[in-house]
């Protein structure tokens, strides 16, 4: 316990409630937690669902066969990717659960896990649980925020059992061109390396990109998973449902720590589910759309100000270039009540940015960039 720290979103989180009790009116641009509501006929799945007597009792370990057929079945249409749903798919209590477990499957007492940096800090803490070693490999913006595999010791690389990948990327927004991913299953081959993709926000893209799956590479079934989930697509993130996709072998690694620790998600939440992915996807167009348009009023009025920022892709975050994280963070609470996540959290090479997420209305973003303006900074 020693080795883990504060988690950050909850500490953010303390910070902020005692502003509010103070009476200031906060803008919270920290967490990533969509302010837009589940679509109305997902709502309705899991009403008319749960009114059954028969969803009311344990579920199923890996899911339902329905819901991992209506993922494989996505996973076909979105990506091209072909899924064996009863062994190549899992059900997830969100995707934040499956990054916590899959060290606890395969990383041995002293073994390296490689992890970004900055990144998700649940990468490092399920190694960390397993009783591993976080090697942190650095995101830089000279290249365009992907690691340099070739950089990393030999020495590490030896030790290598596992490798967290994420694109679009959480914080930098940095995404990664299938060229990228060809060159990690080739590493990873050739290291006997897990790979495991965060590919959560592959849905929340502008201008008319679309992110790719690390599953589309040939030979990534070979060597690795990719955890995804409905949070952000669907605006779904208390519902808690994702899924685990790829290698049998680390599917089924993955499924026997899962049987002893949790008992599967709520079927009713299943059956919602499957309405997501197999129902109308206009709702998803719509809600990049709408952030879109946070994200062109956010970068543009931080450019007025004089911040160094970069039009991102896809994600709803905002990776911004400050002289000091956490004093910039700080000062932000304290001068203007705005909400903003110090980059330095997600890890030391996120040191000089802070990140805002665009989950609050255009006008609560023009009003941020206002409060900004007022500032000398």
């Amino acid at each position: 316990m020693d080795h883990l720290p504060p988690y950050l979103f909850a500490r953010i989180d303390e910070m902020k409630e005692e502003k509010q009790r103070q009476g200031v009116d906060i803008i919270d641009l920290g967490v990533g937690d969509p302010d837009l509501p589940t679509p109305k006929h997902i709502v309705e799945a899991l009403c008319a669902a749960a009114r059954d007597p028969k969803n009311h009792h344990y579920p199923s370990y890996a899911g339902m066969p329905a819901y991992r057929r209506a993922v494989a079945e996505w996973y076909q249409r979105r990506f091209g990717v072909d899924l064996e749903p009863m062994k190549e798919t899992l059900a997830l209590i969100g995707s934040k659960e499956g990054i916590a477990h899959i060290a606890e499957a395969f990383v041995n007492p002293g073994e390296v896990v490689l992890v970004a940096d900055p990144g998700y800090p649940v990468y490092k803490t399920s190694t960390l649980f397993a009783e591993g070693k976080v090697y942190e490999m650095p995101l830089c913006p000279e290249n365009n925020f992907l690691p340099a595999l070739e950089e990393i010791p030999a020495a590490v690389v030896k030790q290598a059992r596992m490798i967290f990948i994420n694109y679009p990327n959480n914080p930098t927004a940095a995404v990664a061109p299938l060229s990228f991913f060809e060159e990690v299953v080739e590493f990873a081959r050739e290291h006997g390396i897990v790979v495991v993709s965060d590919n959560a926000y592959s849905e929340i893209s502008f201008d008319g990109y679309k992110a790719p799956s690390f599953l589309e590479t040939d030979g990534a079934e070979e060597v690795g998973i990719e955890m995804h989930s409905l949070s952000k697509t669907y605006n779904m993130t208390g519902w808690r449902i994702g899924m685990a996709v790829g290698n049998k072998e680390v599917i089924r690694g993955l499924g026997i720590v899962k049987t002893n620790i949790d008992s599967g998600v709520f079927n009713p939440v299943q059956y919602a589910a499957i309405a997501a992915l197999e129902g109308p996807q206009d709702c998803v167009a719509e809600a990049c759309k709408i952030y879109q348009e946070r994200r062109d009023v956010l970068v543009s009025g931080l450019k007025k100000l004089g911040f160094d920022v970069t039009t991102p892709k896809a994600t709803f975050y905002v990776w911004m270039s400050v002289p000091d994280s956490i004093s910039f963070a700080a000062r932000m609470l304290d001068e203007t009540g705005i909400v903003v996540t110090p980059g330095v959290g997600f890890g030391k090479s996120g040191e000089g940015y802070v990140r805002f997420a665009i989950t609050r209305s255009v006008d609560r973003i023009k009003e941020a960039v206002e409060r900004m303006g007022e500032v000398k900074w």
